[in-house]
This record gives C-alpha cells, sequence and structure tokens, in this order.
C-alpha cells in the first residue's frame, strides 16, 4: 500500500497545473503587497533627536546609532541617527512603536541584492531619502509601546491655597511615583540639558525598581539640594525630554521630589565619605545655593569652610524670595542641617562689608568663594515711586518669608512678568488683598513659568497684559491710584520677539493700596573696596570668571546669579560644584 501511495504522490502537483503562481519574474513583473507591509526603514532626519530608544529596543543588535554629516548634536539632540543592518532586521517594528517622535516609520520597499554585506548598512532617511513617499508602517499613538501621558500631581485646590501659606503641591504617594518612572525610555537627553548634568537616568530608574535609597545616593552625588531643586527647580532637562514630542515630559523635577522627601535625614542613607582635613581654608560669602554646594563639596574633600550669610537663616534668595507655599521652611532646615553634619561652618545675620570687611575675610581664607546673588531690586522708574505703599517684591517676599507683618491693604498691583512678580502677587492674595498684574507684553512673553502663572490665575490673579504702567498718582503723601495705557504688539524686523507700542488716548486708572515693582534685580558690590573693584573685573553687573569659576582675583571664585544669567537654583548649584574643582586646582594643585 506504501508503494502505491509513493507512486501516485507525484501526479498530486498536477492540480497546481491551472493556478497563477504565486513566484513572479522580477523586475519583468511585480506583486501587489499588503498596505502595511514591512520593508526597509525610513526616518525623518530632522524630526529624530537622537535618543537612541530604537537601538535599545532592538532585540537582534540590528540598529546602532552613528555620526553623520549636517547634524550636529544640540540640547534635546544627541547628534546622532540610526543605522540599520538588514542582515539583522527580522521586520518586528518594535523600533517603530518605541519611537517617542514618530519620526522612524517602515516602508514597502523590500528588494536589495548585493554581495557585498556593507551594503545592507542603511541609515534611513539618508540613504534612502526616496523612501519617504513609500512609507507602509508607521507608529500609532493609539496602540504605542510608549505611555505619553504623566501622572498627575495632586494640588491644593486655589480656594483653599490663598488661605494659608500651606504647601500647594502635595507630591507623588509611591505607588504614583513608581507609574511616572516607568515612562521614562533612558534616552539621558535630559542629563544635558540639566547645568549640573545629574545622573537622571539611573535615579528615576531605582524609583521605578522601588528603590529609593539608590535613588537618593545618585541624586546627592553633585547635587546637595536635591530637595530644594525637586520643589522650585526650573526643570531645563524636562523641556528636551523625549516624551514631551507626542505627549507629557517626563516629571523629572517631580520624581526627585518624591525620592528626597522619603528619607528625613539623608546623613542615614548617604553615609557620606569625608576626607582627612588638608589643611587649606575657604571662606563663603553668600548661603544660597552656589555658596551652600560649594561648602559642602569642599567640606567632603576636607576643606575648612565657613560660609557667611546676611539673612537670619541659610538659603539666600530661595530663603528670602521663595515663599513657604512653594518651598516650605523645614524642607530647606534638612538640607543644612545635613551639611552642617558633614563640618561645612556657617554664620547667619553677617553682613560683608558691615560686620566683617572683605579684606579680613581675604587674610583669613586661602581662598573665597562669591555667591551673593541678586538682592537689590530695580527701580520702576514712574512718577510717584517714592510715595508711601510703593515698594519692591524682593523686600516683600524677604519681609513676609522673614516673618514680618505687611500691611498691603485691600488692592495691590504687581508690575512684571517674572516669577518674582507671580511670587509677590500670590502671597498678596495670602494676606488677604485682591491683586492685579501689569505687564506690557503678551501672556506668552512673560518670563514666569507656565505653571506659576496658572496657579496664579486660579488664585484669583488678574493678569493684565499689553498694560504699560505710565505714572502711580498719590493723595497726602500715600499711593492712591495708578494710570497704565494699553499697547499694541509691533513685530521685531529681526525676528525677535514682538515689542509694545503704546496706543495713543487709551488708557486707564485703578484704584490701589500699594504698588508692588518686580522688574529684576541686580548684586549689591558694596563690600567692595575701590581698589577691589580695580581689581575684579565686573561687566554688566556680572562677575567675569573663567571655566572654574575663577575670577581676575586669582583667589577668589565666584558663581550664582552674580555670574550666569540664567538665574535658578540649578545653574547657581552647578557653578558651586565647578568652583570646587577650581578651587582645589588652585589651592592643592
Amino acid at each position: 500500500m506504501g508503494k502505491i501511495k509513493g507512486t501516485l504522490l507525484p501526479f498530486s502537483a498536477l492540480k497546481y497545473l491551472g493556478k497563477k503562481p504565486h513566484t513572479v519574474r522580477y523586475p519583468l513583473e511585480t506583486k501587489k503587497i499588503a498596505d502595511r507591509y514591512r520593508g526597509f526603514h525610513y526616518n525623518d532626519i530632522d524630526e529624530c533627536i537622537g535618543c537612541g530608544t530604537c537601538s535599545t529596543i532592538c532585540q537582534n543588535d540590528a540598529i546602532d546609532m552613528i555620526k553623520i554629516d549636517g547634524i550636529e548634536s544640540k540640547k534635546g539632540d544627541s547628534g546622532l541617527r540610526p543605522r540599520v543592518d538588514n542582515g539583522r532586521c527580522c521586520w518586528c517594528a518594535l523600533c517603530i512603536e518605541m519611537c517617542p517622535t514618530g519620526s522612524l516609520s517602515l516602508t514597502d520597499k523590500f528588494i536589495l541584492t548585493s554581495s557585498n554585506p556593507d551594503d545592507y548598512l542603511l541609515v534611513p532617511g539618508v540613504d534612502n531619502p526616496e523612501a519617504k513617499d513609500n512609507i507602509s508602517f508607521v507608529k500609532d499613538n493609539d496602540i504605542t509601546l510608549l505611555n505619553f501621558n504623566r501622572v498627575p500631581m495632586r494640588e491644593l485646590e486655589g480656594s483653599e491655597r490663598i488661605k494659608s501659606f500651606a504647601e500647594v503641591v502635595l507630591g507623588y504617594v509611591q505607588e504614583e511615583a513608581r507609574q511616572e518612572a516607568i515612562r521614562c525610555i533612558d534616552c539621558a537627553l535630559c542629563v544635558t540639558a540639566c547645568p549640573a548634568h545629574m545622573h537622571i537616568p539611573e535615579y528615576i530608574a531605582a524609583i521605578a525598581d522601588a528603590d529609593d535609597k539608590l535613588a537618593l545616593k545618585y541624586i546627592y552625588d553633585n547635587n546637595p539640594l536635591p530637595e530644594m531643586c525637586g520643589k522650585v527647580c526650573t526643570r531645563q532637562c524636562e523641556t528636551v525630554c523625549a516624551m514631551a514630542h507626542k505627549g507629557d515630559a517626563i516629571a523629572i523635577r517631580w520624581l526627585k521630589r518624591y525620592a528626597t522627601e522619603q528619607f528625613p535625614d539623608p546623613s542615614i542613607v548617604l553615609e557620606p565619605k569625608i576626607s582627612d582635613p588638608n589643611g587649606k581654608t575657604v571662606g563663603i560669602i553668600g548661603g544660597g545655593p552656589a555658596g551652600l554646594s560649594a561648602g559642602y563639596f569642599l567640606a567632603l574633600r576636607g576643606f575648612d569652610v565657613t560660609i557667611y550669610e546676611a539673612l537670619p537663616k541659610m538659603g539666600g534668595m530661595t530663603f528670602a524670595g521663595i515663599p513657604k507655599y512653594r518651598f516650605p521652611e523645614d524642607s530647606l532646615d534638612k538640607q543644612i542641617d545635613y551639611m552642617k553634619k558633614i563640618g561645612v561652618k556657617m554664620i547667619n545675620n553677617i553682613r560683608v562689608g558691615k560686620d566683617i570687611s572683605f579684606a579680613e575675610i581675604k587674610e583669613k581664607y586661602n581662598a573665597i568663594f562669591m555667591g551673593i546673588g541678586f538682592h537689590v531690586p530695580y527701580t520702576i522708574g514712574l512718577d510717584g515711586e517714592n510715595l508711601n505703599g510703593s515698594i519692591q517684591a524682593i523686600d516683600f517676599l524677604r519681609e513676609i518669608n522673614i516673618g514680618n507683618k505687611v500691611d498691603v491693604g485691600k488692592k495691590v498691583v504687581v508690575i512684571g512678568g517674572g516669577n518674582v512678580a507671580i511670587d509677590a502677587a500670590r502671597v498678596a492674595r495670602r494676606i488677604g488683598a485682591k491683586v492685579t498684574i501689569l505687564y506690557r507684553r503678551r501672556v506668552e512673553d512673560m518670563p514666569a513659568d507656565w505653571e506659576e502663572i496658572e496657579g496664579a490665575e486660579d488664585e484669583g490673579v488678574n493678569i493684565i497684559t499689553q498694560g504699560i504702567p505710565l505714572e502711580i498718582i498719590g493723595k497726602n503723601g500715600k499711593v492712591k491710584t495708578i494710570k497704565y495705557g494699553m499697547a499694541e504688539m509691533i513685530p521685531d524686523p529681526k525676528g525677535g520677539r514682538p515689542r509694545p507700542k503704546l496706543i495713543e488716548g487709551d488708557e486707564h486708572i485703578l484704584e490701589v493700596d500699594t504698588i508692588i515693582g518686580a522688574i529684576g534685580q541686580e548684586a549689591d558690590y558694596s563690600f567692595l573696596t575701590e581698589e577691589d573693584t580695580k581689581e575684579l573685573e565686573i561687566e554688566r553687573g556680572r562677575v567675569v570668571v573663567n571655566e572654574f569659576k575663577q575670577t581676575s582675583m586669582k583667589n577668589v571664585f565666584a558663581g550664582g546669579d552674580n555670574v550666569n544669567r540664567t538665574m535658578d537654583a540649578i545653574s547657581a548649584i552647578a557653578d558651586g560644584v565647578k568652583a570646587v574643582e577650581g578651587i582645589e586646582k588652585f589651592l592643592l594643585g
């Protein structure tokens, strides 16, 4: 029976004689393919940010990230682009599904013949730019493997906020932090944008793995004020997050805040290793983020460090200028106490130039670090500014933070559009005033963080944009009203932001009890003698330094607002850290 079946089996192929063959005579004939056929890759080079997620996810090691001509690295873009080994690729499309920008896709072109294996190494979008017209498979955001939605942050309601100075942001609980952390694709573009170059992917991965202690160690490695940054950082890292191209950036700031809040005493987890004393002394003028950071790392490296601060508490502008509803005092205390434990000496209520001279400090210490910040407010330059009831935002915020009462009356007008203006407005609301902000440009031009602007609006602050203050009018030596005019925006011929131009005749009057000016600040160099100012190079209000934050006075280093124009805490911290390297090199060789 088996022999008969074997004899007849070849004849069973006769049933295919009348059927159309599956094969085609290429290139004479072509075969219709499925609409979503997966052929060679295509990459929109301009949309791609070189995050390397496609290379990381590839199970066949078929994708490398390489440098190509014409693409330069910049914030938010590594400058690299994927190269695909089509001899290894299995066209599973995982790289497409994981692409955060949607730049990578697959085409319906799939034929390539060559005896040279290098010919199968293609840089999508560069080696096949014409493939843009043959895309057949793209990432669908509805079925992507990525989660583009941020875990929302819980906050107090606006009507509740203005009743007290309780912290507005409530922070993540453990499960929320874990869920947010696992969204990170570990591209590390955030690190390049962070002035302090923190180990962001590492501490986020540790949080995702439920290892909060490890996260804290990564965080403190190059930032001694992480809880401060976790609450008030300007989060430059988030502006370049790959996830923000199609959804929400990873909540890097909130995750840092979460990790630091888990441990009331960070020293127990960190167990800092302090070097033996090296015999060198450093005096630090200013206890803000720059001075504190420099003091912390210098103390760890065996230097004898003393910080001089004019205010009753360390923290500089973060203590004097940031309201407690954003940065609670106990949070600052925790970080300062930890620094004291490792040996940083701190003296408060001592003003250099008044209680101790700059010459005495130069005589007493081998090196000096200046982190004096910008504590002197600009005047607004209006007639009537000297009337009783016209004050500056920096002075107002400092008095409130120290614990003094300030009577601003029932109606307040704040002039300015930065974070200081927003802070002053929100604080005035909390002490019972009806508040209006006058800003000369559009709301999208305001330098303040968008979330601070939204917070002010939620709390009932009225923002008048394109309103130019003209005159403060008083009665019996006291502020009574303010006159302002409306402006139209004139395009800048050089491509900059539009400038406001007063509309003739469109003037308005507001009744007001207090005017708060918030148009900027500058540094106070009054502690320097005339001889010092000749030796210390100051340009446009800022001390000139080299890459190690060393000034023209060789034993004097500087950082923070009085050096850099970014004027935020994380940049000041980065300056302090860099100065430590410079001081160590200067004193120890």
